[in-house]
Order: structure tokens, then C-alpha cells, then sequence
């Protein structure tokens, strides 16, 4: 220790072992989490256990030596863990209540691009939602789909309405289809004209 004070000057000795002391807990994390590694490996050959298994438990594993590594390296720098770990539940429960207030807007968008993709029904179709079988849901012409919803004009007996569906009812529930022209007569024609 007094070679260590004659060698460097005073001020320099406590950030000297602040240092040597970060890089001993980033050592030793990075040892602990090849020993981990290698025993989920050596576990995965002794017992057949799928790989899919084994990669997001290593994958897991080693964010979670990492991240307590750093939360010590922070420790050392003089971060309060308790304000650390504030902040951060914090922050995931912002962003789990944006994500679910916005939930909704991003499964529409992703239900509007299967109908673009995979094509269930296309503008000139009538649709019609099924609530259960035994009860009629919304039916109509689609005249329009965009990225949040679907427009259906109702037969002229049921109002004539434009009715908005979000693109995730759709996915939801049972759809009976009709193209254009050739099964249904057209929305709002009756069939006694057939008579």
C-alpha cells in the first residue's frame, strides 16, 4: 500500500481503486455468466432438451448477471440502487400504459394489413359480423378500408347507415361473405322483385 502511495499521488488513489474495483465486478460477472452459459450447455447434451428451450434461459440468464453487474458498477459510482430501481419501474409502467392505451390503434393496423395481405373480403363485398349464430350482427356493402377501419353501408331496410368497424372485428369474430353480385342480390334490393 505505501509502494501504491509513493507511486501515485493522493488524489489519484481513490478513483485508482474505485476502478480496479469496477473492473473486478465486470470480471467477475463475465466469468459467472460463461459458467452459466456452460453448464445450461452441458445440462441441454446430458438431458434431451430442446434448444428453443435453452437459448431465451441463456438469453435471460445473461441479461440478468449483466444488468446486476451494472447495477454494482453504478453502486460503486455512488447511484443509489433504490433510485435506480425507481426510475426504472418507473419507466415500465409508462410504457406499459402507453403500449395498452395504444393496444387498440396497433391491432387495427396490424388487422388492416391482413386484410390488405390475405384478402377475407374486398370493397363491393357484403359482410356481415356474427355475433352467435343465432343473432344477426352488423351486414353491409364494404365501400372502404383503411388502416383502422372498415366502412359497411347497412341495407336500406336497417337504416341505410354507414357503419365504421374496426379492422380487428374482423379477426375476431365469424364473418359470412358474399362476393359482389353473385350470391346476395346487391344491399337494399328486395327480393320480391323477383316474384
Amino acid at each position: 500500500m505505501e509502494s501504491l502511495r509513493q507511486m501515485l499521488p493522493v488524489e489519484l488513489i481513490g478513483p485508482f481503486w474505485m476502478g480496479l474495483q469496477i473492473l473486478l465486478i465486470l470480471v467477475v460477472a463475465f466469468v459467472l455468466q460463461r459458467i452459466v452459459a456452460r453448464s445450461l450447455h452441458s445440462l441441454g447434451e446430458r438431458y434431451p432438451l430442446p434448444p428453443q428451450l435453452m437459448m431465451p434461459v441463456r438469453g435471460g440468464l445473461r441479461w440478468l448477471i449483466m444488468g446486476s453487474a451494472l447495477l454494482f458498477v453504478l453502486e460503486r459510482l455512488g447511484v443509489s440502487a433504490t433510485v435506480l430501481w425507481t426510475a426504472l419501474s418507473g419507466f415500465v409502467a409508462v410504457a406499459a400504459v402507453a403500449f395498452f392505451a395504444i393496444w387498440s390503434v396497433l391491432s387495427n393496423l396490424l388487422c388492416a394489413v391482413l386484410i390488405f395481405t390475405v384478402g377475407p373480403f374486398r370493397i363491393g363485398d357484403v359482410v356481415e359480423l356474427v355475433d352467435t349464430t343465432d343473432k344477426p350482427g352488423i351486414k353491409g356493402r364494404v365501400t372502404a378500408i383503411n388502416l383502422l377501419f372498415t366502412t359497411l353501408v347497412e341495407p336500406p331496410e336497417n337504416g341505410g347507415a354507414l357503419v365504421q368497424v374496426p379492422n380487428s372485428q374482423f379477426f375476431q369474430k365469424s364473418v359470412r361473405r358474399w362476393r359482389g353480385n353473385d350470391v346476395l342480390p346487391l344491399v337494399g334490393e328486395s327480393k320480391s322483385s323477383d316474384t
